[in-house]
């Protein structure tokens, strides 16, 4: 939806999707160098986190919000910080047990906004836009297992990156200066 909402206002950009569903960021670590920064990119997204927390409910795998802002951290040193944003991670509890969970992501998000405001990436507010949506047009409209969304949930997400990015040609235009 990105990629053709850029194309529709006129921007010449070749968007390249190196996500991976499940990836922690721990596992986005490891195939960062080869999948993500050989290839250059003039705007890079980050976009990790509910992994991060949805593995403590249901494998017993938790990660920490400090090993996520480490990890984090370490990713974010070889990206330049006016090419970049960084998408908070969000989570719609779809069953009573669930809203305990949030105290987890939480911690999480506030890391994702924490680097944003470092680095001076852009972020990619969604958690409480997901919230809103499905409390307005119902869960099972925009995320009906609470983490992956249906068309209208991705339009939520499209619209809060490409407001976020508001000029992608002129990102992508200071990031050529930078090279």
């Amino acid at each position: 939806m990105i990629a053709e909402e850029l194309t529709a206002q006129g921007t010449d950009a070749t968007v390249i999707n190196r996500g991976i569903a499940g990836d922690r960021a721990v596992d986005l670590e490891r195939r960062w160098d080869d999948e993500v920064l050989a290839e250059h990119p003039d705007v890079l997204t980050v976009y990790v986190g509910v992994n991060d927390m949805w593995r403590r409910f249901d494998s017993d795998d938790p990660t920490t919000a400090e090993a996520f802002e480490a990890t984090y951290r370490r990713l974010l040193r070889s990206v330049r910080a006016e090419s970049l944003l960084l998408v908070e991670p969000y989570f719609v509890p779809v069953r009573d047990e669930q809203r305990a969970w949030l105290d987890d992501l939480d911690a999480k998000r506030a890391v994702v906004a924490r680097l944003a405001g470092e680095t001076g990436a852009r972020l990619v507010p969604l958690h409480e836009a997901m919230t809103r949506a499905a409390a307005e047009l119902g869960t099972e409209a925009v995320v009906p297992d609470g983490v992956h969304p249906t068309p209208t949930g991705s339009r939520i997400i499209a619209e809060a990156w490409l407001a976020a990015a508001a000029d992608v040609s002129t990102i992508a235009a200071g990031a050529e200066a930078h090279r």
